[in-house]
């Protein structure tokens, strides 16, 4: 009954039922696995695996495997230290002397050359003479410049020891135009063979020297930095306001007016009679192309000083500290990528007669260079001015004889711009000491360059190295030989031709494109960019290895404790 106490127990559920009346257990085991089974996931498992291993995995590794080409590393690390060429410049030096006799000359050659030596304290320039034909070289007979000579060194200069009568002391005079030097002797002064020393030979050897000073300054400037030097200051002034050095440069010139006049220039035979000669002469070390134009209403700059006009000069006047903002480069039309090669811009502007004449206030100057860029000359025309054939010069129109200043200037500054020596005073032997300074600075510039080269390929070995790479690479160094053995022998105009290209493939191959662009590709990066992709297929298929491994060596061990 419902409502009865007493000690007896409550009533037991009993377990459900099924079906066919038979108890169902609380916790449904699965059935054991058949070996079939087994074995069939075994298969799917290793056939995965094997799929990955022997058809992913090559083919992944043959898709993304970074190709590098062999480069001769331990070649380029030598040529950028210094070890497999010491540049030398050994100028040969012909002398002629007409006036005397053959042991007499020979004796004059031998005993100048060992005052030269004893003169040079820079070992890699050094100047060897040599005895010309007795009957001497004519002027006709002088070496052209940058003329390559193959056969033998080029000769870097003509000495002519003449006799003249009346003379106290020797005399030297080099000529402008030619690679000739004269020197003028007493008769008395003829050296004889007993001498060691001789006054005419230590005169020609002290010339000899203050010619190729500079150069020889120079380029022991480039080579070993030598910043001890009395002259280091001005020669590193000068190299940093050259530009660098190319196969090609653009000129560009440009006139420009704060008004409508002048409207138009004789600029082709201004360039035809005043820089054309100029220009040929540099064809041996670079070549060069020009294009010109006329900008009216061309005003200055609103955030350059205006002149100021100077009562005591009666000019306008331009400060010299504000000369570096005399140039409009937001209005004027001075596009300085024109081609292939560097562009130096020369600026002819031609004052408003309002503000004419108009100089530079602290040296009263027309003109001045804007290093590594260009130059700028201001042309302030007499307002009427007469022609050399007697009639009036158009306002409107710059004649070929009003460009002359220009165009003289212009000369000049493209010489500093190009890195051209000061001296000598004769254009053909510096345009030589520029061969010889431009050889010098391209084989340490491409030398350099192949040490760089060498440490990033080390440094960074998930680069690729492309063919291209090593060939140019291979093409450096064989140039780079060459300009050391033709430096070495004397021939500075092919040193010069070899050192060029080996510049422009060490250039080529240091900025190839696909290399600089894996050296932004850090690992991280293929680290981002595999693990969303290999992530959730790989985690499934590592865990079922790690079971049937786990499954095979339990089986093992059961198989050996029932053996036991």
């Amino acid at each position: 009954m419902t409502g009865q106490t007493g000690d007896h127990e409550s009533p037991q559920k009993s377990p459900p039922l099924n079906t066919t009346g038979h108890s169902v257990s609380a916790q449904r085991v699965p059935p054991p696995e058949t070996p079939e089974a087994i074995q069939t996931r075994f298969r799917v498992i290793a056939a995965f695996w094997i799929v990955i291993i022997f058809l992913g995995f090559p083919i992944w590794w043959k898709t993304t495997s970074i190709y590098r080409a062999h480069l001769p590393i331990q070649d380029m690390v030598d040529w950028a230290d210094g070890k497999t060429c010491r540049p030398v410049f050994p100028l040969e030096i012909q002398m002629a002397a007409p006036a005397m006799q053959l042991p007499e000359s020979q004796h004059l050659v031998r005993t100048t050359q060992h005052a030269l030596d004893d003169l040079n304290e820079f070992a890699a320039h050094h100047l060897r003479l040599k005895l010309a034909n007795a009957t001497g070289p004519s002027d006709d007979a002088t070496p052209v410049v940058g003329q390559i000579m193959h056969d033998g060194p080029d000769t870097a200069l003509v000495v002519r020891v003449l006799s003249e009568e009346g003379l106290a002391a020797p005399r030297s005079e080099l000529h402008a135009e030619t690679t000739q030097l004269d020197i003028f002797y007493p008769p008395s002064q003829v050296p004889v063979p007993s001498s060691s020393n001789p006054a005419l030979s230590v005169f020609i050897a002290e010339e000899l020297q203050r010619l190729y000073s500079e150069e020889k300054a120079t380029i022991a400037h480039i080579l070993s930095g030598d910043k001890s030097g009395p002259d280091s200051e001005g020669i590193s002034r000068r190299l940093r306001r050259s530009m660098k050095y190319a196969d090609t440069y653009h000129l560009s010139f440009s006139l420009f007016t704060p008004g409508a006049a002048p409207s138009s220039w004789d600029i082709e035979r201004a360039v035809q009679e005043y820089l054309a000669p100029l220009l040929f002469a540099f064809s041996p070390i670079s070549n060069f192309t020009i294009d010109t134009q006329v900008q009216l209403y061309a005003k200055f700059s609103p955030m350059a000083p205006p002149p100021v006009y100077d009562e005591a000069e009666s000019a306008w006047t331009l400060k010299k500290e504000d000369l570096s903002a005399f140039v409009n480069a937001a209005e004027w039309p001075l596009n300085p990528s024109i081609g292939n090669g560097p562009t130096l811009n020369f600026i002819l502007y031609v004052p408003d007669p309002s503000q004419s004449p108009m100089v530079v206030k602290e040296n009263h100057a027309s003109s001045w260079i804007i290093p590594q860029w260009g130059g700028v000359f201001l042309l302030n025309p007499p307002l009427e001015t007469i022609g050399s054939s007697g009639s009036k010069i158009n306002p409107g129109h710059l004649s070929q004889d009003a460009l002359r200043p220009a165009f003289m200037t212009f000369s000049h500054q493209l010489l500093t711009l190009l890195g051209t020596p000061t001296s000598p005073a004769s254009l053909p032997l510096r345009l030589q000491s520029l061969i010889r300074v431009r050889a010098a600075a391209l084989l340490l510039s491409a030398s350099s360059t192949m040490g760089s080269l060498a440490r990033l390929t080390e440094s960074l070995p998930s680069i690729p190295i492309p063919a291209t790479v090593a060939a140019s690479v291979s093409k450096t160094l064989s140039h780079l030989s060459a300009t050391c053995t033709h430096l070495r022998e004397g021939r500075f105009a092919a040193a010069l031709a070899t050192a060029r290209i080996a510049e422009s493939e060490a250039e080529r191959s240091f900025f190839e494109k696909s290399m600089v662009g894996q050296v932004y590709f850090p690992d991280e990066h293929k680290v981002a960019v595999y693990l969303p992709l290999l992530g959730p297929v790989g985690v499934p298929l590592i865990v079922s290895l790690l079971k049937e491994v786990k499954r095979l060596v339990a089986g093992w061990k059961a198989g050996r404790v029932s053996k036991a």
